[in-house]
This record gives C-alpha cells, sequence and structure tokens, in this order.
C-alpha cells in the first residue's frame, strides 16, 4: 500500500498481525510492566502538539520516535542575530512547522564582547569610530584623532577671536561688512612633506592679519585681502594631502568609511571651539582690551601648532619617499640593517627642508654642470660606460676639504626604483669617503659595492614590513639623457 499522504493517526488497515484494542488506563495509573507495548497493543497515545513548539525529548535525551513512519525534517530559512543567536525555521514533513535555537560566537560578536569592559558605549563607538575598528584602520589612527580633535578645537577658538577683532571694526567702516566674515573658515592643512612648515605658516599668518587690523585700521582693506589670499592658498594644498592621510587609514579599502567619521569629529570640535570662543570673548577683560585679545589669540595660536606637530608625528606611513629613503639607506649602508616603517616614522623629522639633510644630493642636475663647463668627451664617455648598466648617472662635485656633494642625472627609463639606488650609492661614497684625485675608481668601486649591496637591502625591506611597490620618490622630468651609442663620432 502506497502512503502518499500521512494520516494524522495511525491507520485501521495495516494488517501485520491480529489487532489488539489498546488498553486505556488514568494518566495517573503507574506504568504497565513489559515497556510500552505489552502483546502488540499502544499503550499511550500521541499527544497533539502545538506547530511552533520543538520536538518533546525522551528521558533518555533522544528525540521521540514514530512507530509507523518517519518523518524526513527540511530546512526552510535561518535568522541570524548581532548576538550570535541563530533561529533555523524546520518543516517536519506533516506541515508542521519547528523552531530551534542556536547560539554561537561569530567575528562580530567576538569584537564587541572584547568592547564590552570599554568605558565608552557601543553606540557612540559606532559613531565617531569607523565600522570594525581597530581593524578596519591603521594602528595610528586613533592617536592621531585623539591629537587632531583639540587642534580642530583650538582652531576654531582663534577665528572666534579673529572675527571679533574685524566686527569692532567693521561697525565704524561700510568696508567692514563685507571683511569681517572672510576668516570664518579655519583651513587644516595636512601636508606631510617638505611643504608642511610652509604651508602652516602661510596659514597661520592669514590670521596674524585680521587680528592686526584693530591697530591698522587704516590698512583695513590691504591687510583682509592679504590674509585671504593668504588662507585660499593653504586652502588649495588643503583636499590632497588631506586626501593621502585618509587613504592612509583606509587600509580595508573603507576609504568612505573614515572620511565620514572626520566629519564627525571635525564637526564636534567646530561645534566645541566656538562655544569656548564665545565664553573666551564674554569675559571681561578680553572684550575692552585690546593687548589681553592679542595676547590670547597669540597663546592659543601656539598651542594650536604645538598639537597640529604632534598629529602630524604620530603618523606611520607605510610608503617610501625621499626622507624615509635616506633614513634606510643610511642605516643599512652603515649597520647593515634596515628598520621598520615605526622606528622610521619616529626618526623622520617633516619639518627638515630636504637641502638640509646629509650628505647632500642634488638630483637632475645637467652634464655640463657634472663636467664643470671645462669637461671633454672622454670624461663623457668614461660615466656613461661606468654607468651603462644603471638609469641614472651620480658625480661628485667637490669642494676642497668640504664635505662632497652628489650630482644625479636621469635616464629616459629612470623611475622610483632608480632613484633609490642613487641614494643608495650616495651614501656609500660619504662614508668611503677619500679625498683623493682619482674620482673614477672610487665610483668604480661604489658601483660594484652597490651589485652586490642592493640585493641584500632590497630583502631586508621586504623582511622589515616595507612594500616595494609603495616606493615613491619622483624623477624629475628635465633634464633627461638621451643616450647615443658611445663609438658614434659626435
Amino acid at each position: 500500500m502506497s502512503l502518499s499522504r500521512y494520516p494524522s493517526h495511525p491507520p485501521s488497515d495495516l494488517s501485520t498481525g491480529p489487532l489488539v484494542a489498546p488498553v486505556r488506563r488514568s494518566m495517573l495509573s503507574a506504568p504497565a510492566a513489559g515497556g510500552p507495548f505489552r502483546g502488540g497493543a499502544l499503550t499511550r497515545r500521541l499527544r497533539p502538539r502545538s506547530s511552533l513548539a520543538s520536538p518533546p525529548a525522551s528521558s533518555g535525551g533522544e528525540p521521540e520516535k514514530c512507530v509507523f513512519y518517519c518523518r524526513k525534517e527540511r530546512l526552510l530559512l535561518v535568522e541570524r542575530y548581532r548576538d550570535g543567536v541563530t533561529k533555523r525555521y524546520m518543516s517536519d514533513g506533516n506541515s508542521k512547522l519547528q523552531i530551534r535555537s542556536e547560539k554561537h560566537e561569530s567575528p562580530v560578536n567576538a569584537v564587541e564582547d572584547e568592547n564590552a569592559d570599554s568605558l565608552i558605549p557601543q553606540v557612540i563607538r559606532d559613531f565617531v569610530l569607523p565600522a570594525g575598528f581597530p581593524g578596519s584602520v591603521t594602528v595610528d589612527y586613533l592617536e592621531y584623532m585623539l591629537l587632531q580633535f583639540p587642534t580642530n578645537v583650538t582652531g576654531w577658538i582663534c577665528n572666534v577671536l579673529v572675527t571679533s577683532s574685524l566686527l569692532k571694526i567693521g561697525t565704524g567702516c561700510r568696508c567692514g561688512v563685507l571683511y569681517r566674515n572672510f576668516s570664518s573658515c579655519i583651513c587644516c592643512c595636512y601636508q606631510v612633506d617638505a611643504l608642511e612648515h610652509f604651508l602652516m605658516m602661510t596659514q597661520r599668518s592669514g590670521g596674524c592679519m585680521p587680528i592686526s587690523l584693530e591697530v591698522l585700521e587704516g590698512y583695513f582693506l590691504p591687510l583682509a585681502s592679504l590674509g585671504n589670499l593668504a588662507k585660499a592658498v593653504a586652502r588649495g594644498f588643503k583636499d590632497p594631502s588631506f586626501r593621502v592621510i585618509q587613504n592612509h587609514f583606509a587600509q580595508s579599502g573603507n576609504l568612505g568609511e573614515v572620511a565620514a567619521k572626520e566629519e564627525v569629529w571635525e564637526v564636534g570640535a567646530q561645534l566645541l571651539g566656538l562655544s569656548i570662543g564665545v565664553l573666551i570673548m564674554d569675559t571681561a577683560g578680553v572684550k575692552s582690551s585690546y593687548l589681553t585679545l592679542t595676547s590670547t589669540w597669540l597663546i592659543i595660536r601656539l598651542l594650536h601648532l604645538w598639537l597640529r606637530y604632534q598629529s602630524l608625528s604620530v603618523l606611520k606611513f607605510r610608503t617610501i619617499n625621499l626622507k624615509r629613503g635616506r633614513i634606510l639607506v643610511r642605516s643599512h649602508v652603515a649597520q647593515h640593517t634596515v628598520p621598520g616603517y615605526v622606528v622610521c616614522n619616529e626618526e623622520e623629522n617633516i619639518l627638515t627642508w630636504e637641502r638640509f639633510l646629509h650628505p647632500q644630493i642634488f638630483f637632475g642636475v645637467p652634464m655640463e654642470r657634472m663636467l664643470g663647463g671645462k669637461g671633454s668627451s672622454d670624461k663623457v664617455n668614461r660615466l656613461l660606460k661606468l654607468y651603462k648598466n644603471e638609469k641614472y648617472v651620480l658625480f661628485v662635485e667637490q669642494f676642497g676639504s668640504r664635505e662632497p656633494t652628489f650630482l644625479v642625472a636621469f635616464k629616459e627609463a629612470a623611475n622610483s626604483m632608480s632613484v633609490l639606488r642613487s641614494l643608495w650609492q650616495a651614501h656609500w661614497l660619504q662614508k668611503n669617503w677619500k679625498n683623493q684625485d682619482e674620482i673614477f675608481s672610487w665610483l668604480e668601486d661604489s658601483i660594484l659595492a652597490l651589485e652586490h649591496g642592493f640585493t641584500d637591502f632590497l630583502e631586508q625591506m621586504e623582511r622589515a614590513g616595507w612594500d616595494q611597490n609603495q616606493i615613491i620618490l619622483k624623477v624629475p622630468k628635465e633634464p633627461v639623457l638621451v643616450l647615443q651609442h658611445l663609438d658614434q663620432e659626435v
């Protein structure tokens, strides 16, 4: 007989033997001897269950088994919750729905458990920090933001003081209405390379112009215009340098998330800075005395610059620029070791200009300067033969007993690796400096050392965590050496 549809109760026409009427017992009576069946009779009824209840378990811990047919369970859907709970909706083959709940540890739940003991509520963490913090950003993100917040606060306090001085002048001058609000936007410059010091001073000088207007009221228009121009120049450098830092933080490709949270911090700093500035202006001494106003502005501005420097100093870049390249090369030539990116960034001074570093190296130098203005064709041929396997030409400019200056010219196919090789050779030449007239033998020794030592330098860089694809060393656009055959007559 085919059981295409399961009956709700045992069928009566199953003829496996003589049927015996079931024994009716009170639910309070003791169980009959011989187990659940006696003489082929069913000793207990199948109790109806709720369609949403889980299957009852027997005293042995195993689910109850059906006597007449097997139920085939089928998974319908699964619900997952943030606390790790999973609900499985099952069909038991009898059109009845069963729900099973499970709890397991998930990566998200594990992160939340780690943050459970934090003093900061989870709601605030989700509001001010990127999703997946700290794994989704670099290790220096939080330290930078904690320093960046008071930096922005002090910037907006200075903005309030500057604006108040303009408002005082604007009441007595028709032009003041046009210029009294021009300083309401403080541009935060994030340049971290050689222009950092210049841009910071340019931006801050824009705030000096309006604060001095109260003394030089006759020069209101020129000073206000000059201050506005200085801020506009700094603002032009803001976006590219700011984007560099955001890309640095977004190590998991979450640039939009990092930028959004940065705006949250900045808006909070703006509100706090404006509130503190208003409270300072309500002080009687600041209102009545221009000297007190100027002194207060100067102290807060110096604090702002110090915080700006500290926030930039905590950044740990994995890219190799000219300063970090010098640090790596100098360490390898002198100690045969390459520091990691954390140690290298701590050693880097962001306010030091390239021209004041030692040894002095000038890139993109014309061949005429290398030859000293009175060179011969033999000297040019010797240089080209010496550097035939390199994409640059390096020569030494000596001034008596002083340290030599190195001049570098690049060929057509030069790239960032060529600049790094020239740095390594220049530092080797400085370490093994010989005050002698025969410079070419000295250069030949440096080329041999470069061929053997630079390979080890790259291997140690990789072991220290540096990426060769992140070498950002710009090759000068001109002049470019276009080589001809050495045996070709001029």
